[in-house]
């Protein structure tokens, strides 16, 4: 077992915050010296189903804690997601019914079983006990927080400023969010940084219920294969926990330098100081970027998919992409003598969906002419000529010149 100095290092890794750090360290040395684990709490909003690689920078940090020996409380908040969590909310989220709550839930479990040792996971309901407060429980938990620290919420204090609506069940959820945490007697709870008031919520009613407060870990938010924006269906740059081991390797080779430093440390599995070594070795030059890049691709999809997955992958993306080898598969057209413009090119072929796209894998040296780096959005076509075009690792494209 790691001392609590060696496991605060590992877990610190890509977190934003630990609130505070000090009271984690003596909680993990209380948890070592008594060889009992630590109660972490993590809570699942079941009206968001669907799980991509942004969703597991935190899921994988629990799978870290769960390896370290501690306890993971997986809680399904199937009583709060019928209220509705306004957090980053403009206006109020709409109410979910019992059976849209039910289903969703069963989604999300199995979809983090992918990840969590689930015969070692305690999932949880909050509807367990919340649905048990009665009037005069509940008058006693409001009594805890003021109206004016409610307001100090980002998303709450823009929609009071413009006079938008607040409803009071609104108000409500951070409170049950936070009553949670004192019903788990949670040692540690996990979020993103959207999250962070929610979390010392329940920190402050721990508190206020004279129990041991719980410390507070906040993880970033991962950007999707753009590397700007954040990862989102809706933006089309993400990489989902469904997809085939040949989309999921393809993917994560399509993305920046820069940016794969980044899933290094948000995502890989090995350790602290192997991925420090990593990313040193990135920057010194004694690591190669497209070896490294590929070793990551290897170890994620073979995490997602069947042992052995990512070799194979790796294997056959070397020999089509590696070696500038032309698919047969690959998709022609024709174009007229003279000067063409590359990203309505791209934009025809849905390699692209927009020209600042287009100009992003520009700068980002993705584009290349017959396997040679390209950076204008221009190309001077000879008659009779042809050139290959690749947009990233996977996109390839014949042009004929008539």
């Amino acid at each position: 077992m790691l001392s609590a100095k060696e496991q605060l290092e590992e877990i610190k890794r890509g977190t934003v915050d630990i609130i505070p750090e000090n009271e984690l360290l003596k909680k993990l040395e209380k948890s070592v010296n008594e060889n009992k684990p630590l109660k972490i709490k993590f809570g699942a909003d079941p009206s968001r189903p669907d799980i991509h690689l942004g969703h597991t920078v935190v899921l994988q940090k629990l799978r870290l804690l769960q390896d370290l020996g501690h306890e993971i409380y997986f809680l399904i908040g199937d009583f709060t997601a019928r209220i509705g969590d306004p957090t980053g909310k403009s206006k109020t989220r709409p109410i979910l019914t019992d059976s849209e709550v039910v289903e969703n839930a069963k989604t999300y479990t199995d979809q983090v079983a992918k990840i969590l040792d689930m015969s070692k996971t305690k999932v949880v309901f909050n509807n367990e006990w919340l649905s048990k407060l009665s009037p005069f429980d509940m008058i006693s938990l409001v009594s805890k927080v003021t109206v004016s620290s409610l307001l100090e919420r980002d998303d709450f204090s823009k929609r009071y400023k413009k006079q938008e609506a607040i409803y009071m069940h609104e108000f409500i959820y951070p409170l049950m969010q936070g009553y949670d945490s004192v019903e788990i007697d949670a040692d540690l709870e996990l979020g993103g940084t959207d999250q962070t008031f929610n979390l010392l919520m329940g920190r402050h009613l721990q508190k206020a219920y004279s129990k041991e407060p719980q410390c507070i870990l906040t993880m970033p938010i991962l950007e999707g294969t753009d590397g700007v924006q954040k990862m989102s269906k809706s933006l089309d740059n993400y990489i989902s926990l469904d997809d085939s081991s040949t989309d999921m390797f393809g993917k994560l080779m399509s993305i920046s330098d820069q940016l794969m430093e980044r899933y290094y440390e948000l995502l890989s599995r090995k350790s602290a100081k192997d991925v420090e070594a990593i990313v040193s070795g990135l920057k010194d030059g004694s690591v190669h970027p497209m070896n490294a890049k590929k070793d990551l691709a290897c170890e994620i999809v073979d995490f997602y998919h069947p042992e052995g997955t990512g070799l194979n992958e790796r294997k056959k993306f070397e020999e089509r992409f590696s070696k500038n080898k032309i698919p047969d598969d690959i998709k022609i057209i024709e174009v007229p003598t003279g000067e063409l413009n590359l990203l309505a090119i791209m934009t025809e072929v849905e390699f692209i969906k927009s020209n600042g796209e287009g100009r992003r894998l520009l700068k980002q040296n993705a584009i290349k002419i017959d396997f040679k780096t390209y950076s204008s959005d221009k190309l001077e076509a000879e008659s009779g000529k042809e050139y290959i075009l690749k947009a990233g690792k996977l996109r390839m494209l014949k042009i004929v010149v008539k």
